[in-house]
């Protein structure tokens, strides 16, 4: 096996996490289309992030995903245009606006998680993982980065 230098090491890192992220949506979205399914990967992960959500209120939801209310209110109001998701004030406290998931949006997640299992069975049978723990340590690890 082949020994990097840190800089080597880092560029190679670098060029395979920016190549495996934009590989995985590019799959995603594919499949997704291929599926009939017209929405974006962005739109899906707010679909995501809404039925992730404890209280799936506007708040709520653009903290998980890291993004503006304002920018949340426009992938809302597609969605909400597109009949993937419901949304109404709450009853005691009316600044809230709620958000929940209608039935098309259901089907929609159920493919995205059928996709991710299929993704994971078949890096399982290909790269026999269960076997090298330093790499999923060091998945652990850089998850825990990327949470911070």
């Amino acid at each position: 096996m082949k020994k990097y230098n840190r800089q080597e090491a880092r560029e190679i890192i670098n060029e395979l996490l920016v190549k495996i992220f934009n590989r995985i949506l590019a799959i995603e979205g594919q499949n997704l289309k291929d599926k009939g399914i017209k929405l974006s990967m962005s739109e899906v992960h707010v679909l995501e992030a809404i039925e992730l959500s404890d209280e799936p209120t506007m708040s709520n939801i653009s903290n998980r995903l890291g993004i503006t209310i304002g920018s949340l209110t426009t992938a809302i109001n597609t969605l909400f245009q597109k009949g993937y998701v419901s949304r109404e004030r709450d009853a005691e406290d009316r600044r809230k606006v709620v958000v929940g998931l209608l039935p098309k949006a259901v089907e929609v997640l159920n493919e995205h998680d059928a996709f991710h299992k299929e993704m994971i069975d078949s890096i399982f049978d290909e790269m026999e993982l269960e076997k090298d723990e330093l790499l999923i340590e060091s998945l652990e690890k850089l998850s825990s980065y990327f949470k911070k």
